[in-house]
């Protein structure tokens, strides 16, 4: 976020790692967790959303074909805009607050939940939901590579319920889902990100997504859409492949426990023979 946003005449952070030094001497270790309480709040209901909406459209689609994969994982990508931008404004808000300070001088939001209550009683509705076409934009095609790329990844690789190294195999495919999905859409996470954080310290810069497109092109070129993309794909590999690791395993281990009671007692315990 503090990549995206940067003023490029007076450019705080040279990249991911000066930026990543800079936070820490300037700020302490606890500045790099500045609106962690936004993702805590958020992310669970999110992830519950995303894998519930995908697993039934998919469901509803019928066939499992990697079309029918994009478009189960876009619906759920869309759906849950309604949580994913109110989170990521009060992210972007609380990660902007006090940038390299120690201690805050001035302080408008005392954590995420206050700072989402503060833009409502100020700007209504609207505030809470600003960033929401682009953040729509970004997260529905998103999504669709996110699932599409997994599915294609654990087919090739052979994911089953009894190969010894499954695990690791489920940790590589969610991490390049997660790489796929973000080179994607990067660009439009670029223009979210300068609208949610537009009006910080009282200036409001874009009328609307392609005013921002066309003042950020016009002022720094093209390569302003890919500020802070290293920090990104850093960070999404090893979330991904968690998230996407738990949520097959864990499916995989309640469905066997379903087998289980739905089996007569007896010797043969019937097991999962694929994903």
């Amino acid at each position: 976020v503090r990549l995206q946003v940067q003023n490029v005449e007076k450019p705080l952070y040279r990249g991911t790692f000066h930026c990543f030094q800079s936070i820490i001497k300037q700020e302490s270790a606890f500045g790099l967790y500045k609106g962690i309480g936004s993702p805590m709040m958020g992310l669970t209901f999110i992830n519950a959303l995303v894998f519930g909406v995908q697993g039934n459209t998919l469901r509803a689609l019928g066939k499992d074909t990697p079309l029918n994969q994009f478009l189960a994982g876009s619906a759920a990508g869309a759906i849950q805009c309604i949580i994913c931008c109110p989170m990521e404004l009060a992210k972007t808000r609380m990660q902007l607050q006090g940038t390299g300070e120690y201690k805050l001088k001035t302080k408008n939001y005392k954590n995420s939940l206050d700072c989402l209550i503060k833009i409502y009683r100020k700007e209504g509705l609207k505030g809470i939901n600003r960033g929401m076409v682009s953040t729509f934009i970004r997260e529905t095609p998103s999504f669709g590579f996110y699932f599409l790329t997994y599915d294609c990844m654990t087919r090739y690789l052979g994911c089953e319920a009894e190969d010894s190294y499954v695990i690791p195999k489920l940790l590589f495919s969610g991490g390049v889902s997660g790489i796929v999905s973000w080179l994607s859409t990067y660009p439009m996470d670029v223009i979210k990100s300068r609208l949610q954080a537009d009006g910080v310290g009282g200036v409001t810069q874009y009328k609307g997504i392609l005013d921002c497109v066309r003042k950020s092109y016009h002022n720094e070129g093209w390569r302003v859409f890919t500020r802070g993309l290293t920090s990104t794909l850093l960070r999404a590999f090893p979330v991904n492949a968690a998230t996407f690791a738990t949520v097959t395993v864990f499916l995989m281990y309640m469905r066997s426990e379903d087998n289980l009671r739905e089996c007569e007692p007896g010797p043969v315990i019937q097991q999962p023979s694929s994903l």
